[in-house]
């Protein structure tokens, strides 16, 4: 499967409820094989420019994110639960097979237009509090999403010792083949905002450690720091291919949108300032408060 199928199963999923579609969106993607999954890993971390805001389609494409999360964390050989609640919640559990280790998920999708992203819309903080009774707390979000320089996610996940993962690990624990048995114990890649922690000073708390952790995941799976360089430099090209395809996208529309008459160009405004919504929200407000 492609990225494009994928998005066709998502839309095929538009017309049932959450819980229907969740389970639908699961059993496609746990019946892939490995192999189909590497480019819906690297895909999946971005939200294309088409799907609309809020819409049930962007809801959907959230939840195949954590699936195929989870689905990921399964080729590892762990054991893999997929929770359906859609709020105040981690969105996966696992644990070891063979290690007495278990942690919660959540995977995080952006636009790569997007550019107002701040510390609340990672929920670092959040996953400490949604971790209970588990060893670790991994968030899934695409790497070069994370903040480049100091950031105060940074300090959260160094405090609360929440692993910082990337869609980009994963892609490269599969293809590297990386799984779990009885002589070998992934915690240590779940675990590395509590080593850094314990090297970290209080001055730089805040500092982006993503470059120090890339070191220590390829020395854990046993590969030269080249390699695992190599790995970003060719998972770049890739999103920069995917970056070409949404800017294609917008240059479309603006080339539709100069093409409409006056009367459409109107009501296409109208839409994207979502008045109707704003002013029906302020009547439910009205008619809660006469009650």
């Amino acid at each position: 499967m492609d990225f494009a199928e994928l998005r066709t199963e998502i839309n095929s999923c538009t017309g049932l409820d959450f819980q229907q579609a969740s389970s639908k969106l699961q059993n496609i993607i746990f019946g892939l094989k490995k192999a189909d999954i590497l480019e819906l890993i690297v895909e999946i971390g971005t939200i294309p420019e088409d799907i609309g805001h809020d819409s049930t389609e962007e809801e959907l494409y959230t939840k195949a994110s954590d699936i195929l999360f989870a689905k990921a964390l399964k080729e590892m050989n762990l054991e893999v639960y997929v929770l359906t609640q859609r709020a105040d919640c981690a969105d996966i559990v696992a644990q070891s097979h063979y290690h007495s280790y278990s942690l919660v998920g959540d995977a995080k999708v952006f636009r790569l237009s997007r550019t107002d992203k701040n510390a609340k819309d990672f929920k670092v903080a959040s996953m400490a509090h949604w971790r209970g009774d588990c060893d670790y707390s991994v968030l899934a979000c695409p790497y070069y999403q994370y903040p480049k320089s100091n950031s105060q996610i940074y300090k959260d996940a160094l405090d609360n010792n929440i692993s910082l993962f990337s869609w980009e690990y994963l892609y490269i624990l599969l293809k590297e083949d990386v799984k779990e048995d009885a002589s070998t114990n992934l915690g240590e890649l779940f675990n590395q905002s509590a080593v850094i922690a314990n090297a970290t000073t209080v001055g730089n708390a805040k500092a982006n450690f993503l470059p120090l952790q890339n070191e220590h995941i390829a020395d854990i799976i046993n590969m030269p720091q080249s390699k695992f360089a190599s790995y970003f430099d060719n998972i770049k090209k890739m999103l920069v291919k995917r970056g070409r395809t949404e800017i294609s996208y917008y240059e479309d529309e603006i080339d539709r949108v100069r093409q409409l008459n006056r009367e459409d160009a109107i009501n296409e405004l109208l839409k994207s300032m979502k008045l109707d919504k704003k002013i029906t929200t302020i009547k439910q407000f009205i008619e809660q408060i006469r009650k």
